[in-house]
């Protein structure tokens, strides 16, 4: 399976930036579709932490210190996961993965991974 993702990049504090990720159609539509980050090269992919995910229906689903500045959006026509990320602080350095989870437990296992996406917030 594989799990396209865009480029990440480097922005400024309080800066936007939108990841997306397209999918396979057969994995896009029956699968939760979510993102996680990593900001340590030693962490595994269950130790990722899970930013957000959208479930087939659309039901959303943030982390604490993301919500009210992050949007996970899919597209089911593209087959595409966005994440659109505003007022970004340095805490949001990390390692982003978009992920596809069929069963929508979102444990970090069983879970279809992308490659990684770099995004860097400096001051």
């Amino acid at each position: 399976v594989k799990l396209v993702p865009s480029w990440g990049g480097s922005v400024q504090v309080g800066g936007s930036l939108e990841l997306s990720c397209v999918a396979p159609e057969h994995i896009f539509t029956m699968s939760g579709m979510g993102w996680y980050r990593q900001t340590s090269a030693s962490q595994r992919p269950w130790e990722r932490e899970l930013v957000s995910t959208i479930d087939t229906d659309g039901v959303t689903y943030y982390r604490n210190s993301v919500k009210g500045r992050f949007t996970i959006v899919r597209d089911n026509e593209a087959n595409t996961v966005y994440l659109r990320m505003t007022d970004l602080k340095p805490d949001d350095t990390a390692t982003y993965f978009c992920a596809a989870d069929p069963a929508d437990q979102w444990t970090g296992f069983g879970v279809a991974w992308g490659q990684g996406t770099q995004v860097t917030v400096f001051s």
